[in-house]
């Protein structure tokens, strides 16, 4: 961050996506010539990544796993940011702080699949994919832009509708990103979670990741891995809510990290219109691959009510 003329108030660095090999990546971000040496990353069989599109639910899984890794002591995650303690492998500079980390390490990536480490496809270290309704991703990912400075603020929201449907955004088209990760789950030790699976059963998402990963936590713990990974509790630690990052990348005065955390906002967004053609091109890209999505809060409401 540059100091302006009059050395009195700071410069925002002028962040733009550039296109690498048909991704964007973010110039003072990402370094494409880092980017592409990912893939041959040395990695160890404890190595622990997880993969989301943006606004998937990333923090939510990093808080999770910084609490299992701590046994559910909270305590011991606390004045460290869960992106530094599981930190994104795209940042420039990131091998030098992954080749020095003891095991296990946990990181991080909205990558495509074509950039992950090659030994990640030979069934070295585990993948844990969180995926989320692509609707309410592009809605929480339409105020992310509005107050992410490292990323272009919208003209509105029908603007950015088009821009994510054509992928010109960090992280390109949703279907995309998720189709290649999910297509090659059974080359990797892959386990497959999602934001509404989380929201639905906490505990038993909890559970399937300390199986996943091979952690044996006890009945407690696990009940303060839950707690503590709930939205409520998270939006007010400051280790799992963002808001000590700084104003050259967040501006938090104009949104927050953590917003509504809930199923189906979207509907306060999309036009008839937008909803449909969004529900085609789902159709169309998505037929090859058995994944379904709860849409609405309602959905989960309904499939946690009694049966008679």
């Amino acid at each position: 961050m540059a100091d302006s003329t009059d050395g009195c108030e700071t410069q925002i660095p002028d962040f733009k996506l550039i296109p690498h090999r048909g991704f964007y990546l973010i110039s003072g971000i990402h370094s494409p010539k880092e980017v592409d040496q990912i893939q041959n990353w040395e990695i160890r069989d404890s190595d622990i990544f997880v993969i989301t599109y943006p606004k998937s639910g990333t923090i939510w899984m990093q808080q999770i796993l910084s609490l299992i890794e701590a046994k559910g002591d909270v305590a011991a995650t606390m004045g460290q940011l869960n992106s530094e303690r599981i930190p994104w492998i795209e940042l420039i500079g990131s091998k030098k702080e992954f080749v020095s980390t003891p095991s296990p390490r946990f990181r991080v990536s909205h990558l495509a699949y074509k950039f992950a480490p090659q030994e990640l496809k030979q069934k070295r270290g585990k993948v844990i994919y969180v995926a989320r309704n692509p609707k309410d991703i592009l809605v929480s990912y339409y105020h992310f832009h509005s107050y992410a400075t490292m990323l272009e603020t919208p003209k509105d929201f029908d603007d950015f509708f088009e821009k994510f449907m054509e992928g010109k955004v960090f992280g390109n088209r949703w279907f995309e990103h998720i189709k290649a990760w999910y297509s090659h789950r059974d080359d990797m030790n892959f386990l497959y979670v999602t934001y509404e699976d989380m929201i639905q059963d906490l505990r038993s998402v909890v559970d399937r990741i300390c199986s996943f990963l091979e952690k044996n936590l006890t009945v407690e713990q696990k009940e303060n891995v839950v707690e503590h990974s709930t939205f409520k509790n998270m939006k007010k630690n400051p280790s799992a809510n963002y808001e000590p990052v700084s104003s050259s990348l967040l501006n938090h005065k104009k949104g927050s990290f953590m917003r509504k955390g809930t199923v189906g906002d979207w509907k306060n967004y999309f036009t008839v219109a937008q909803n449909e053609r969004f529900d085609l091109a789902f159709q169309e890209t998505m037929r090859d691959l058995p994944l379904t999505f709860l849409w609405d809060i309602k959905d989960i409401t309904a499939s946690l009510a009694p049966h008679s």
